[in-house]
């Protein structure tokens, strides 16, 4: 079969605050930012649904030039989140909302065909229940459960649990969770045993990221492969780069060779703010060690 796209992924384009000791300003972000830049320098095919302020379409200007297909639906607002860090400890950070530019429904997705529908949306409320199973009947369907659990409350950010989880991840076949959000969703802090437990529930393959690296569960096997950065400046996009990578690399790997291509890029990504722009010929040569468990 022939698809339009080689992934299509779905959520806000955000319009973030970084600040590390105080130290900061405004800068792009989202997952459909990170993720589809590193796609676009791996050779994939991307498009990208989002929403944002007409006033700020302007930011979608460098996917333009990374060749991603965008479709952009003007929103009373443009998502956002402030991510306040500690440079002691960029593991940790305290964040704020600071816009939500609403749900989508199914008119603002393009009639394209894709090998993969990422719903990587930042905040609870983008992609609900009925949509999800909408674009599960379209095609494989990865999805990045941050964007389930992490819920405004007031000028607060929390993580909730998802409240249609069980009948949600019925219809995903690529789940992406981070440790917090993991055991959130299990009670479980040992990481392929948390794996294990959310792929009872339907998805085929699990990717699980934390400081240390990236663990996936696919097929009954895990594997794990680390992150080697040597500074944490680029911290902000980790997990949508781990994700994305490995979706793309997924399309044409085994999930253990697409986990140390993810975590060779996520490592890179995190040594510099903005999306990895590499080449993806000096990744070859130093892809990390898999790490059977």
């Amino acid at each position: 079969m022939t698809y339009d796209t080689d992934i299509l992924m779905i959520g806000h384009f955000a319009r973030d605050e970084v600040y590390v000791d105080g130290h900061g300003g405004v800068v792009p972000g989202g997952a459909v930012y990170f993720g589809s830049v590193a796609l676009r320098h791996l050779g994939r095919r991307v498009a990208v649904v989002t929403r944002l302020r007409q006033q700020d379409f302007a930011l979608l200007d460098e996917l333009d030039a990374a060749g991603v297909q965008v479709f952009a639906t003007p929103a009373p607002q443009t998502s956002g989140i402030a991510n306040y860090y500690q440079s002691a400890d960029m593991e940790r950070r305290i964040c704020k909302p600071l816009g939500f530019a609403g749900p989508f429904t199914p008119a603002e997705i393009p009639d394209l065909t894709a090998r993969v529908i990422a719903i990587t949306p930042i905040i609870a409320g983008e992609v609900d229940l009925p949509l999800l199973k909408w674009l599960a009947a379209r095609g494989p369907v990865a999805l990045d459960v941050q964007g389930f659990v992490r819920v405004r409350q007031g000028d607060e950010l929390v993580f909730r649990p998802w409240p249609d989880m069980v009948e949600g991840l019925r219809h995903v076949t690529y789940l992406k969770v981070d440790r917090a959000e993991a055991e959130l969703l299990t009670g479980e802090t040992d990481l392929p045993a948390a794996a294990r437990q959310l792929a009872a529930l339907g998805p085929r393959e699990i990717v699980l990221t934390q400081s240390a690296g990236v663990t996936v569960y696919a097929n009954g096997d895990t594997c794990t492969a680390p992150f080697t950065s040597r500074s944490l400046a680029g911290r902000t996009g980790r997990g949508d780069t781990c994700f994305a990578t490995y979706l793309g690399q997924r399309l044409t790997m085994s999930p253990a060779e697409a986990c140390r291509w993810a975590a060779a890029i996520t490592s890179l990504k995190q040594e510099q703010p903005g999306p990895w722009r590499g080449d993806p010929a000096d990744i070859e040569s130093n892809l990390p060690d898999e790490r059977d468990r």
